[in-house]
């Protein structure tokens, strides 16, 4: 398996990877791929995926999800890790992320749950956060 950054290419197999996992799509675009990873199985197809959606000094994490033929081998944790690092080598303090399904394991990597009208006020601007991810989404944090 390879973890590698998204080319522009990548982004119908992001979006069907996405939809597969009911994370939204819709917000996804070519140039929004700059800031994604994709992991690929042996055989050059793609498993995986994670996005950073930078606003200044923090980030929005988006957009993990694991094809589901490759659960169970901790591909979703390495892909956060590299998603964190590549938001450190950008100059990101603090990523926040929104989920309805997977509180859990972000909460066992360290991130902790605030109060969404927390988050900077950009980031709660952004589709994502306003429009795709329902209120009901837990909103998670965590410093870099």
């Amino acid at each position: 398996m390879k973890i590698r950054t998204a080319r522009s290419d990548d982004l119908d197999v992001v979006k069907a990877l996405l939809s597969e996992n009911e994370l939204p799509a819709a917000d996804v675009t070519a140039g929004l791929l700059a800031d994604f990873l994709v992991a690929e199985d042996a055989g050059g197809k793609n498993i995986g995926s994670v996005g950073v959606e930078r606003f200044g000094h923090s980030a929005l994490l988006r957009s993990l999800a694991v094809a589901r033929t490759a659960r169970n081998e901790r591909l979703g944790t390495m892909l956060l890790t590299h998603a964190e690092l590549l938001a450190r080598a950008s100059d990101v303090s603090d990523l926040w992320l929104l989920t309805t399904t997977a509180a859990g394991f972000f909460r066992c990597s360290g991130y902790a749950d605030v109060d969404r009208s927390t988050a900077p006020a950009e980031m709660q601007a952004s589709t994502q956060f306003a429009q795709l991810c329902p209120a009901s989404a837990v909103c998670m944090t965590k410093k870099l």
